[in-house]
């Protein structure tokens, strides 16, 4: 549906309005309760991510049950709500530990990616060490799924009309509203569009073909590490092409040229190119924890 919007808001000529667009955050309303896209984004990576998992899990090998992953969805659910929101207020929004009730405000928006998979991997070790599960290869199996929330939270991140892009000229540029203060407002990349691209379709598909087409799920790390580099590069090159930070202006993040999220893409990086290159010495006969014969 946005995409058949923007082409035909294209064909128009000139640049694309956001305005021009019809999209609405909200998807209704009833009284006091207003269901957002961005919840439903929420919802629906979660609910995908669960069923695919489901598929993962049913090949030999597993490194869990169907019982281990009906629970682990707690588990990561609560991992993504808190890191992420833990995570954007120490990474980029400090001052909101002086007024604590606005870090409650989660329909207020702010969440960073970065804290969400600190989150989510602390809840995955508990989750392992509870059931006494191989936790790396949880991660595996987990990292494989989460493309899909990547995919639909970039897509509501462009119909929450919010981390635009940079002044652009190129044809596919939208003028978003108030991006400045004083008018004409500039066509900016829509940089929320090439993540979901990028960190959504592209990541998937690269695990996807890991998962199904390589043995790498027997080698602990590596789908994890893949997922790692994959996601860092993507955001690192898009990060190019994203309006900056306004609270780090002036700061040293902004002398550097760097965006914070970059920053944060670096040790992630680092950390899936030393998973990935170590996960054959990591590689032993696989007991599934559901099935019968072992996996060489």
């Amino acid at each position: 549906m946005i995409l058949s919007k923007l082409a035909a808001a294209a064909s128009a000529g000139g640049h694309i309005r956001f305005a021009d667009l019809g999209l609405d955050p909200d998807v209704f309303s009833i009284g006091f309760f207003t269901l957002r896209w961005y919840s439903l984004a929420y919802i629906a990576g979660i609910l995908i991510g669960w069923w695919y998992l489901l598929k993962l899990i049913a090949q030999p090998g597993s490194p869990m049950a169907r019982r281990h992953a009906d629970d682990l969805v707690f588990y990561a659910t609560l991992g993504i709500i808190l890191g992420g929101r833990i995570g954007y207020v120490l990474f980029y929004s400090p001052d909101m530990l002086l007024a604590p009730l606005r870090i409650l405000r989660l329909w207020d928006g702010g969440m960073s990616f970065h804290g969400g998979v600190i989150g989510t991997s602390l809840g995955l070790i508990l989750f392992a060490r509870r059931h006494g599960l191989n936790w790396l290869r949880v991660h595996d199996y987990i990292a494989c799924c989460v493309p899909f929330g990547l995919f639909f939270g970039r897509l509501a991140n462009f119909v929450n009309g919010e981390l635009w892009g940079k002044p652009t000229d190129v044809a596919w540029g939208i003028v978003f509203e108030r991006t400045v203060e004083m008018l004409p407002e500039p066509a900016r990349h829509p940089s929320q569009l090439y993540e979901a691209g990028l960190e959504g379709l592209v990541l998937f598909a690269i695990l996807w073909w890991a998962f199904w087409r390589t043995r790498a799920r027997y080698e602990p790390g590596k789908l994890v590490g893949l997922f790692l580099v994959g996601y860092g590069v993507a955001r690192f090159i898009v990060e190019f092409f994203r309006e900056p930070d306004r609270q780090f202006a002036g700061t040293f993040i902004e002398a550097t040229g760097i965006h914070m999220g970059q920053w944060l893409c670096v040790p992630m990086i680092a950390g899936g190119a030393y998973l990935i290159a170590t996960a054959t010495r990591r590689r032993t006969r696989v007991e599934p924890i559901a099935g019968a014969a072992s996996v060489a």
